[in-house]
């Protein structure tokens, strides 16, 4: 499948990334309170912040960056969460390779992952959610 970057999908890209530092505010929000102040185990309270963040994001989305006007929205959000889900596996596999086994601190590790998958979930979104 041939890719052209154009200045839409920029404009896209940038409206997504305006979403997305949303969502890190959402994520690290949730995580910290599940790891810090319930005592959640880490990557437990990782994938609560990351899933609760994955569902304002897609309200978000819906809405700002792809202005969808797709009636089946449990079938869109149900796309959405997969990407998602497919992402957390992502990001709990770099966090667990860059605090475990390079010794990073979590949270500069988290936000490395969250950088990775944001790549992930605007191309795939924009190819299989929202085309």
């Amino acid at each position: 499948m041939l890719f052209v970057l154009t200045k839409e999908i920029v404009h896209r890209f940038i409206k997504f990334g305006v979403v997305g530092a949303s969502g890190v505010i959402v994520d690290f929000g949730f995580t910290y309170l599940g790891k810090e102040i319930f005592k959640i185990q880490k990557y437990i309270a990782n994938a609560i912040g990351f899933t609760i963040a994955a569902s304002t994001n897609y309200i978000l989305n819906r809405i700002w960056t792809f202005h969808s006007q797709n009636p089946e929205i449990g079938i869109e959000y149900s796309k959405f969460l997969l990407i998602s889900l497919i992402g957390l596996g992502i990001n709990t596999f770099i966090l667990w390779t860059l605090v475990s086994k390079m010794k990073w601190n979590f949270y500069v590790s988290k936000l490395f992952a969250i950088g990775v998958v944001t790549l992930w979930n605007f191309f795939f979104n924009m190819m299989f959610t929202f085309k």
